[in-house]
């Protein structure tokens, strides 16, 4: 297997956790201009890399997603996704209601 160069090596969770101490040392706000011109510029090249590799993994998804015709089919949330997702509370009950 062939390793990409540079940042690319590093894992979506790596470069994350880079962009993120990235913007606390930045938000601390006691580097020079300089220094904090570099971490900046390294941040918005670490955020670019991470939203590529985020819309990479919901292309491969479509794909995976697709019927036999080639078109993309969504399957309901049943409770158990939706409460992982944040979408509803796990205690509540299993009322379909928007209300």
């Amino acid at each position: 297997m062939v390793k990409k160069a540079g940042a690319q090596a590093q894992t979506f969770e790596a470069s994350l956790a880079s962009l993120e101490k990235i913007v606390r040392e930045l938000e601390r706000g006691e580097q020079p201009l300089e220094k904090s011109l570099e971490l900046f510029e390294q941040g918005v090249k670490l955020s670019r890399e991470c939203q590529e590799r985020l819309n990479e993994a919901e292309r491969r998804i479509d794909v995976l997603l697709q019927d036999g015709d080639g078109r993309t089919f969504a399957s309901a949330l049943g409770a158990d996704e939706r409460a992982r997702a944040g979408l509803i509370d796990e205690e509540s009950d299993d009322d379909e209601s928007v209300f």
